[in-house]
């Protein structure tokens, strides 16, 4: 753990990786860049063929120099560091400050490399990760960077301390929906781990934590409170809230199914069964021209009419 704490609190909690697993990581690179070299110069020497000496070799130059040392550099570049052996071990490869590592540290990493490891079939670089007290080869310490572990046991994992008591409570209503998951994830691991830094140390990388966490959800921390007890009482907020969001969706089941749905009927103020017959207005038919048209109320129960017969067709139709 010492010489990983750093200011940005990137890579605090987690541990340098040691040549065992660097070793592996670097076996699986080297596997897949050298079949894609294999198959690449394979396919070029059958399409430069029918070219000179010269060009045949200027081929294969570049060939080697694309993949071979281009490749890994443009992976560690896009993936931070991350390249196909070190996710599979979960390792990444940093700069000395905890930041991500860039174009200029990917390349020195991958010059050096061709050295320490293409030309000298890795034996430098075990020699020089031996050495280091961080496990670092020749490319890391000229490039500034470092390779740690990601992934720690789940045994060593220490559980974040609880705020004060009178703090407990105190942020409810903070907006918490800003701030972003690297920052909760540096907050964390500092809180687990502020017991075994230099309290000065400590004290300044609370207090830049303090304020990223403030500018995050908008609201500045309270006067008086220390930075460190500020950031505990915010992480014990937000587990809360977890905590809540998951009891409700534990205990919201699938809505009981009502045996009969019932309508209320505003009128009598009683409810009534879906379904339920309501007496149906009928219109009398005229019986002359006389006669007063009014609605007559029938109900629903007495049977209709039965049709008036309709005489057959006989082709004959009366005088107007």
């Amino acid at each position: 753990m010492s010489g990983v704490v750093t200011g940005d609190a990137v890579v605090l909690g987690l541990r340098p990786a040691r040549l065992p697993s660097r070793a592996l990581a670097l076996a699986i690179d080297l596997a897949v860049v050298w079949t894609v070299y294999l198959l690449i110069s394979l396919g070029l020497a059958i399409a430069t063929a029918s070219l000179d000496e010269a060009a045949v070799m200027a081929v294969s130059i570049a060939t080697f120099v694309l993949v071979l040392v281009g490749a890994p550099i443009a992976v560690e570049t896009l993936s931070r560091g991350r390249s196909l052996g070190k996710l599979a071990c979960g390792l990444r490869v940093v700069r000395d400050d905890g930041g991500p590592i860039r174009f200029r540290h990917a390349l020195v990493r991958g010059a050096m490399g061709v050295v320490e490891i293409l030309l000298t079939f890795g034996v430098v670089a075990c020699i020089a990760s031996l050495v280091s007290a961080r496990g670092r080869r020749i490319g890391d310490v000229f490039a500034g960077t470092l390779v740690v572990r990601e992934r720690v046991p789940a045994a060593r994992a220490a559980a974040v301390p609880p705020p004060p008591p009178w703090l407990v409570g105190r942020f409810a209503g903070l907006d918490l929906s800003g701030v972003p998951d690297d920052l909760w994830l540096a907050i964390r691991q500092y809180l687990t781990r502020m017991h075994q830094l230099d309290a000065e140390v400590s004290w300044s990388l609370a207090g830049r934590l303090a304020g990223d966490l403030a500018a995050r959800t908008g609201t500045p921390a309270p006067e008086g409170v220390p930075a460190a007890a500020y950031l505990a009482a915010v992480v014990n907020e937000r587990q809360a809230r977890d905590a809540r969001r998951a009891v409700a969706a534990a205990s919201a089941g699938p809505a009981h199914a009502v045996p009969q749905a019932r309508l209320a009927d505003p009128a009598a103020g009683h409810a009534k069964p879906v379904g339920h017959a309501e007496p149906v207005a009928r219109t009398a038919p005229h019986s002359g021209p006389g006669a007063a048209a009014g609605p007559r109320q029938d109900t629903a129960a007495a049977p209709p009419p039965d049709p008036a017969p309709v005489p057959p067709a006989t082709g004959f139709a009366p005088p107007a």
